[in-house]
């Protein structure tokens, strides 16, 4: 079990040993599908989870920097050898980011120094807070080797259910949570919920769905089987951190 290189709002760190217990058994599936792929916690929990996998993720510059990770580590690691801890480089690479004519490189050292600067993997805030930039850059090579026969997608949820739905395939499916969606970078509004669990309910293969737990959840996949878990509240700062329930919710 590896880690992954980044982190992501919402990422599944606290709660990855928890969801592995409610996959099938290996031989059940053969394609894994990772729907809202962010960090990939759960892609990188295995060496290898089925013959074909697949991460999407609606946020381009996250699926960007997957695939010049997978494709161009070495390059990567050059953009980003004068990377620092540092308030000014963070917004310096903000700005850059914005700007017309930078290559998927470029955009991915720039889109990785504001996902390891940030608090709480905003990209927006500086976190004023000490890392090993050095290790984080060096650890993009070994990821680089785990990702190489993953297939990295940017698409709607609803096509990416469409195209690779097989009696053998595992969706795992993480969307930003109910009445939450403020806090994740993507636009995803009250019907896209909606327009998800419909999208589940043609699927030919198995899902296993993270939520937060609340009752219109809780009401919307009641056919289904929920399982609830609870894991640290990590965007609350302090010793004590108070504990926060989620739903794991599948039709198998």
């Amino acid at each position: 079990m590896m880690n992954s290189f980044i982190s992501w709002i919402g990422g599944k760190k606290l709660l990855r040993s928890r969801i592995l217990e409610e996959f099938p058994q290996k031989g059940f599936f053969h394609r894994y599908i990772e729907v809202f792929g962010g960090a990939g916690w759960i892609l990188f929990s295995a060496e290898r989870h089925a013959k074909l996998e697949v991460y999407n993720d609606m946020n381009g510059n996250l699926a960007n920097l997957f695939k010049c990770t997978k494709y161009h580590p070495e390059a990567l690691q050059k953009e980003l050898a004068l990377i620092l801890t540092s308030r000014e480089q963070f917004f310096d690479a903000k700005e850059q980011l914005k700007l017309n004519g930078l290559t998927d490189i470029q955009k991915a050292a720039r889109f990785f120094i504001l996902i390891k600067e940030s608090f709480g993997s905003d990209t927006q805030t500086f976190g004023v807070r000490s890392k090993n930039m050095a290790k984080a850059v060096d650890y993009i090579l070994e990821i680089s080797k785990r990702l190489s026969m993953v297939v990295i997608e940017n698409l709607d949820f609803e096509r990416i259910l469409k195209i690779y739905d097989r009696t053998d395939a595992l969706f795992y499916l993480d969307p930003p949570y109910y009445e939450a969606e403020r806090y994740y970078q993507d636009r995803f509004l009250s019907e896209d919920h909606i327009r998800l669990k419909e999208a589940l309910e043609r699927s030919k293969g198995r899902f296993l769905l993270s939520y937060n737990d609340c009752e219109y959840i809780r009401e919307l996949y009641k056919e289904y089987k929920i399982i609830e878990v609870e894991r640290l509240h990590s965007l609350i700062q302090g010793k004590k951190k108070p504990r926060y329930k989620e739903l794991l919710i599948k039709n198998y």
